[in-house]
């Protein structure tokens, strides 16, 4: 049983992990309506639903409720493991995951969780204290938990690199350098605007290829800029992509790294967060791996300049060449079916 949400990167590691182990076992899910609903039905696993409270960074008087919500939710999340019988029970994090351990420790199902950032967030801090294994895709993040264990990150066999060609053609995109920016799942308001404004010029030497979030797309008519809600095939994208501007969520991070292309990582930073974007790119930077342009830095000029720093910076295309990092999707599967394999002991 998987369980993760509240935003795509807590569900996307979740399916690059799934789909590798239908073949061999009975595979679903447990989440809320939120993104992680759609995303795991389209994928065709069986879904289980409940609710779950979210705290709310800042706001006191909002999060007053959360533990008569959180009671609850533990308890239908309780209900439907005793229903399903799961033999494990793998949490990638994020709130939606803290009902579903927290009902698996108290039925003795055994948990595995998973933490995709440096910076471990809360609601993996509190499962590790009963989870069998913390796994991490960071090497340093597994100090700083009891049963901590590297593993790598989860990836997506089609997040890999693509034919190019074919890709290409299948993007509409001409013979140039093709630049790709995206803002995370829902897109980013300051990145689409600040790329926007300067599109018309980039363009005059290279592709632009924006997958702006839903909702977003702009009315705009500049030869070599094109424009998306949302692309599936994340093969082609980064097949086409010469160089990127990103966010630094860890999932999109890792793959953008280990497909090897220049980044310029502008980190999500306000209050809402715990900063955990920050440290990634942090953490890619002093390797060597990446370029980074803080948001509060974000405007027109510094992004267009920033671009074409990016472009000529050939000790960054070097390291990311001479860069070993590789999924993790072996370790996981492993330290999953050995849990299953203790379980039934």
């Amino acid at each position: 049983m998987f369980c993760g949400g509240g935003s795509a990167g807590h569900v996307i590691p979740n399916v690059a992990i799934m789909r590798e182990l239908k073949d061999r076992y009975e595979v679903e899910y447990m989440g809320t309506d939120g993104i992680e609903y759609p995303i795991i039905r389209a994928e065709g696993f069986r879904f289980h639903m409940f609710e779950a409270p979210r705290l709310v960074r800042g706001k006191i008087l909002e999060n007053l409720s959360v533990p008569c919500k959180l009671k609850k939710s533990i308890a239908q999340a309780k209900d439907i493991l005793m229903r399903e019988k799961p033999s494990l029970v793998f949490c990638k994090g994020g709130y939606v995951s803290l009902p579903p351990a927290i009902a698996a420790k108290k039925l003795g199902i055994p948990v595995i969780a998973h933490e995709s950032d440096l910076s471990p967030g809360l609601a993996n801090k509190i499962i590790a204290k009963f989870a069998a294994v913390t796994l991490t895709s960071f090497p340093e993040t597994a100090e700083k938990f009891a049963r901590g264990r590297y593993s790598g990150p989860p990836i997506r066999k089609d997040a890999y690199k693509a034919s190019r060609v074919r890709a290409m053609e299948k993007l509409g995109l001409d013979a140039r350098q093709t630049i790709i920016v995206f803002g995370g799942g829902s897109g980013s308001q300051a990145i689409n605007a600040a790329v926007r404004s300067i599109a018309p010029e980039v363009c005059k030497e290279y592709n632009i290829l924006h997958i702006c979030g839903k909702g977003n797309v702009a009315d705009a008519h500049i030869r070599g800029y094109s424009q998306a809600e949302f692309v599936k095939d994340m093969g082609s994208v980064y097949a086409c992509a010469d160089f990127a501007v990103a966010r630094a969520g860890s999932n999109s991070a890792f793959e953008l790294i280990i497909n090897k292309v220049p980044t310029l990582f502008i980190p999500l930073e306000n209050k809402s967060t715990r900063g955990d974007q920050i440290k990634n790119a942090e953490y890619f930077e002093r390797k060597g791996l990446c370029r980074i342009l803080r948001q509060r830095l974000l405007t027109p000029e510094n992004l267009y300049n920033q671009l074409f720093e990016l472009v000529s910076d050939r000790n960054l295309r070097h390291s990311l060449e001479e860069n070993n990092l590789k999924s993790g999707n072996n370790q996981i599967i492993n330290e999953i079916e050995r849990a299953v394999i203790n379980s039934k002991k």
